[in-house]
């Protein structure tokens, strides 16, 4: 179990519920079976894979975009809190819980690119995003792309590029490890595990994402970047990405990390329904002007 813990933990997202780590506890005790709802669960084809999708809730619709490793389960703290205030709609990213793969070489482009024609499919005239980690990085480029209408984004954790200027070293050094890992053992043809696919979502993490820091000024959308002050990702990093977005607003939580979405979800529901449902403001301490 520590073993299998430490994998997720290494690919930003998490699987079990009520998972502990260090001093992390994250929830996923959930009255309603997010992930595996047969109610209101449905699948769509979408650039040759089927991807599985759930909707709850009424009103403006909202994207929650999940990290590297997880499932629709994952962001079952957001699905309770936001459902109630609007259409929230959550899949499973490609090559991840129920939907398929059906690629070699699985890119954040492509995920991105999915969720854009889903909201194609859904006939949706503009969306709101919260993005998790891998979700963020998402969020960022459907906007980048200007594809669809974004209203607005939350990306949580998120990053421009996989080395050590971004993220910290200690996570870069052990995705190295992990993916040697895989590496051998689908060398040794072993078949305990999918290795093939954890290859392709450690690739993700370890040669992805490798978005142009001008590419942020495509963005259209007003965007929340937020992350815990002990997170994965460097703090300079989520500066620098809040800087290069034209309408964008900052938050770096104290006394939290990567998961604070699962472990203090109450902080981060309320910030980003804060975000999410008040005009968007940058004022400016700048008094000469």
């Amino acid at each position: 179990m520590k073993n299998f813990i430490k994998q997720i933990i290494l690919i930003f997202a998490l699987l079990v519920a009520g998972t502990v780590h260090a001093q992390v506890y994250m929830n996923f005790d959930f009255d309603t079976p997010y992930g595996n709802n047969k109610a209101v669960g449905k699948y769509v084809k979408i650039n040759g894979a089927k991807i599985y999708f759930e909707e709850y809730g009424q009103g403006e619709p909202l994207f929650l975009i999940h990290g590297n490793g997880a499932d629709i389960k994952v962001m079952g703290n957001q699905i309770d809190y936001f459902k109630t205030k609007y259409r929230v709609i959550i899949a499973d990213n490609r090559g991840h819980g129920k939907s398929e793969l059906k690629t070699d070489s699985l890119t954040y482009v492509q995920i991105a690119n999915d969720w854009t024609k889903l909201a194609k499919h859904l006939k949706l005239d503009s969306i709101n995003i919260i993005g998790w980690s891998d979700g963020g990085i998402v969020g960022l480029l459907i906007g980048i792309g200007n594809e669809v209408n974004v209203k607005k984004i939350v990306a949580m954790g998120a990053n421009l590029r996989p080395d050590s200027t971004a993220v910290y070293s200690w996570a870069v050094n052990d995705v190295k490890k992990q993916r040697q890992f895989v590496a051998s053992k689908i060398k040794e043809h072993n078949t305990d595990k999918n290795w093939d696919l954890l290859k392709q979502r450690l690739a993700l993490l370890g040669d992805q994402p490798t978005i142009p820091v001008s590419d942020l000024s495509k963005i259209k959308a007003p965007v929340l970047i937020i992350s815990g002050d002990k997170d994965i990702i460097r703090e300079e990093h989520s500066v620098e990405i809040y800087q290069n977005i034209p309408n964008a607003q900052l938050c770096i939580m104290p006394g939290e990390t990567h998961f604070t979405p699962a472990s203090n979800p109450a902080l981060f529901n309320e910030i980003a329904n804060r975000f999410l449902s008040e005009p968007f403001k940058r004022p400016d301490s700048d008094w000469t002007k």
